[in-house]
């Protein structure tokens, strides 16, 4: 089953907060030295988002879409998708070095250096082996673990690159969300929080 799409609304307000997650062990001798165990390869995302304005008439009704797609995930319980504005696709993206019997690979991004897998991507424009696009036949994609599988595995040393948007498989913080009626046919939500999910 593939999850809903957040949607799209035109009251998102300012700020955006978005924040990296980790989690590390620490554990301090009687010393002081530390000693420090890093238990995630890579960070979940935190996100917190600021609607100013949900309109509740016939015609818009972001509110009831809002509130609606809320209590569909039942809260924090059920999965989405998300497409952060300044985070959701890469060109020529390098994926990995063929070694003539691997055929899967996972599809990665680069942010700020730093590589971390794609679980969820949306649309795979195009794949490459040595610089050559290849044709939608030599590979398939996984788009529920962004998984990248050639017919063919692909020969020792040639580089695989791709171009593809993705989203950000989420969970709401919380099992509630609180609405501001604050004039007719008005609300606005002045937090709604959401993670990414591993």
């Amino acid at each position: 089953m593939t999850e809903p799409v957040f949607p799209t609304l035109a009251g998102l307000g300012w700020s955006v907060k978005r924040a990296p997650v980790w989690k590390t062990r620490a554990q301090q001798a009687i010393s002081g030295k530390e000693t420090r165990l890093a238990d995630w390869s890579y960070p979940a995302w935190r996100w917190e988002l600021t609607f100013d304005f949900l309109r509740a008439d016939p015609v818009a009704a972001e509110f009831q879409a809002l509130a609606g797609f809320f209590n569909a995930r039942q809260g924090a319980f059920g999965a989405f998708l998300y497409a952060d504005a300044d985070d959701n696709a890469v060109s020529g993206q390098a994926i990995g070095i063929g070694d003539g019997a691997t055929t899967s690979f996972q599809l990665v991004r680069a942010f700020g250096g730093f590589i971390e897998p794609v679980l969820a991507p949306n649309v795979v424009s195009a794949v490459y082996l040595a610089g050559v696009a290849q044709a939608p036949s030599a590979y398939s994609v996984d788009l529920t673990r962004g998984l990248l599988t050639f017919a063919t595995a692909p020969a020792s040393g040639a580089a695989i690159a791709a171009d593809f948007t993705y989203w950000f498989r989420c969970r709401f913080a919380e099992d509630t969300v609180d609405f501001d009626k604050f004039m007719a046919t008005l609300y606005r939500a002045q937090k709604l929080a959401f993670a990414s999910l591993k």
